[in-house]
């Protein structure tokens, strides 16, 4: 049996590690190929839930917050909290722009605020259009917040105020309730540190610091 010549086997090898060195090639450039199945990047992340139920939310029978277009001034401008009745980020001083309004501070384990709250409620109906009535939950629990508001059947508009920055930027005490008179040009008015003691207590003051009859 004769022997293959030396030139071929070597022409053989030769092939053979070639054809070796594509796969490798191939297999490697199938490992780095983005997928098309890989939708990593392609879908957006699932919004962080916040804790409060839907539920819960229409239960508590809030109005809806104010809005508005209008780019806000004072110290409270580049302030954004949750709107209480919906979770919607609501743009504090846009929002309070054009009108004077009431900024009551308050948490739901404040023994005072829940008997300010109801008179707040009042003054806001007789008040109609003339002011805006706004809530500021000055603590992280929104639950229980929307629960104490149920409770007392306070349904004004209300903000989720986590890290009291209104509080802190109008620099009042850490003491609630706290009321702070907005002028419609988004200046302090005042700021009063203490409970309401009725409507009639509500509107006086009202009137002498911003002027709104009611």
């Amino acid at each position: 049996m004769s022997s293959e010549p030396s030139g071929r086997r070597s022409a053989g090898h030769a092939w053979r590690w070639a054809l070796a060195g594509l796969i490798v090639v191939v297999a490697l450039a199938v490992a780095v190929w983005p997928r098309g199945d890989d939708r990593s990047e392609e879908q957006p992340q699932a919004p962080v839930a916040s804790g409060v139920s839907d539920d819960l939310r229409a239960a508590a029978h809030l109005s809806d917050c104010p809005s508005g277009a209008a780019l806000g001034n004072g110290p409270l401008a580049g302030i954004t909290l949750g709107c209480l009745a919906d979770g919607e980020p609501v743009d504090l001083a846009a929002a309070l722009a054009g009108k004077p309004a009431l900024l009551n501070l308050w948490a739901y384990w404040c023994a005072p605020c829940a008997r300010e709250l109801p008179y707040l409620q009042q003054y806001a109906q007789r008040a109609g259009n003339a002011i805006t009535v706004l809530t500021v939950h000055s603590d992280p629990d929104e639950a229980k917040a929307l629960s104490r508001l149920r409770g007392l059947d306070v349904r004004l508009p209300g903000v989720l105020d986590a890290d009291a920055r209104v509080r802190t930027v109008v620099g009042a005490p850490s003491v609630l309730p706290i009321s702070v008179l907005v002028r419609a040009d988004g200046s302090i008015a005042d700021v009063e540190v203490r409970a309401f003691d009725g409507v009639d207590d509500i509107a006086n003051t009202v009137a002498g610091k911003l002027g709104v009859a009611a």
